[in-house]
């Protein structure tokens, strides 16, 4: 089973984010797809997603048919990592309200905290297999 992890494009927190993945995804479960994309666009209407809400969601996941967004899909996506990375996870038992606030926030200001890249990231020839928009 595969989890796709849809992102800014151009957000540098956001390209962080994908490189931690990638990181420490020893299984290889996460496939990547900007939400600037064609195959992004196509994901995030196929769900339900306003794709320009998406942007300011910032992460979009999708697993089996099934959608996490802000707090949820950042500590799914840490779940999904295992090991060590369960423990943050438990986070999901503080109040959702409250996550997605903090989460909305720091979206919010993602640009400014954290930089916007000029283009969406390329990635390198090791991991096209891994970027379902990658050409």
């Amino acid at each position: 089973m595969k989890t796709v992890v849809l992102f800014d494009g151009v957000c540098n927190l956001c390209h962080r984010t994908v490189q931690f993945i990638l990181r420490h995804d020893r299984a290889r479960r996460f496939v990547f797809a900007s939400q600037q994309s064609e195959v992004g666009q196509q994901l995030l209407r196929q769900h339900g997603i306003p794709t320009a809400a998406a942007l300011t969601d910032s992460v979009v996941v999708v697993e089996e048919g099934r959608v996490w967004l802000e707090s949820d899909a950042a500590l799914h996506i840490l779940y999904r990592l295992g090991g060590v990375w369960r423990i943050p996870a438990l986070l999901r038992w503080v109040p959702k309200g409250l996550r997605d606030w903090v989460y909305r926030l720091v979206a919010k200001n993602r640009y400014r905290l954290f930089g916007r890249l000029e283009r969406c990231m390329v990635p390198t020839p090791e991991l096209k297999e891994r970027f379902l928009d990658a050409s």
